[in-house]
């Protein structure tokens, strides 16, 4: 992937590219960051420097949880650094381990429901410096570890780029015995939905919707990189933040997808549109699209488009 390129027309109209640069502490990062956290990455905020005890000896530069509910450690580091994979797995393990300490955190923070809900199958650790190297890269692709690698540059008028270089999906673990049967008991799936894999595994998409899943799934990773997270009540189609929300309704033979786009900036359209702000759905994104033919496919495809640019 190659760097971003920033560039400003001058008074004569010519484009002059805008340098980037690195922080010069580590900490100026970690607070700008951790002030817009939810918007660049879709991360509630739940603490700074957070001591991991006598064994893992460190401190966690930022504790948060995302928007599918999935436990986050990020570190920062300003310049480069050939240790930043060995802690991530360091912090990743000590999450594990510390469960009841983390979900008493997120009750603290965001409240009882939020804590109820967390997904512990795929914690993530995101990483985010000036530069990785290729073995960074290689390294994270073989660890089993939910890891993403996110480079950051610093632009002249107080600009901050955020690039997703690398994207490991790990290997989820079942739920937690009683994250289950609270899912079976509060969190099962809305009438006709149906809660599933990833899009093309076997068995995963209703038989009625398995062509038209097929189709989406090519038009919502037709612009570039994009990982597919498979969740309890939908699939999460994201980059460094969810795009799009997938649902399953095999009982109306349609799929809802829900995207990161603002309803204000949309045509609304009844029967094809919807504004879903302070509406309660699976997934994320405030735009509901309804897909139940591949000529709503064709017409949700500008729409699809600009949700990948915002993400």
């Amino acid at each position: 992937m190659t760097d971003l390129k920033l560039f400003r027309q001058d008074a004569e109209g010519r484009d002059v590219e805008l340098r980037g640069s690195t922080v010069a502490l580590e900490v100026e990062l970690q607070r700008r960051v951790e002030a817009g956290l939810e918007s660049m990455l879709g991360i509630r905020f739940l603490a700074s420097e957070y001591p991991t005890g006598p064994w893992h000896r460190g401190r966690i530069d930022t504790l948060g949880l995302d928007e599918n509910n999935t436990p986050v450690v990020i570190e920062y580091k300003k310049g480069s650094d050939s240790g930043v994979v060995s802690q991530a797995v360091s912090y990743l393990t000590w999450l594990g381990s510390a469960q009841h300490e983390f979900e008493a955190l997120v009750k603290e923070k965001l409240g009882a429901e939020a804590a109820e809900g967390i997904d512990w199958r795929n914690p993530r650790m995101v990483c985010i410096a000036a530069s990785f190297s290729h073995h960074d890269r290689v390294a994270v692709q073989n660890l089993g570890k939910r890891i993403d690698l996110v480079r950051y540059r610093v632009f002249d008028g107080g600009l901050l780029s955020l690039v997703l270089i690398e994207s490991a999906a790990g290997a989820s673990r079942p739920s937690p015995a009683r994250r289950q049967r609270r899912e079976q008991e509060v969190g099962g799936p809305a009438d006709g939905e149906t809660a599933l894999a990833a899009p093309g595994a076997a068995g995963a998409v209703p038989d009625c919707l398995r062509d038209l899943s097929a189709e989406l799934d090519e038009v919502l990773t037709a612009w570039g990189e994009v990982e597919v997270v498979p969740l309890l009540h939908y699939v999460a189609y994201r980059r460094i933040v969810n795009l799009a929300s997938v649902v399953f309704r095999p009982k109306h033979q349609v799929i809802l997808v829900y995207l990161r786009l603002d309803p204000d900036a949309v045509k609304l359209e009844e029967g094809f549109t919807r504004d879903m702000r302070g509406v309660g759905h699976h997934g994320t994104g405030d735009l509901e699209v309804r897909i139940a033919s591949a000529a709503d496919l064709e017409k949700a495809g500008p729409l699809i488009r600009r949700a990948f640019e915002a993400a």
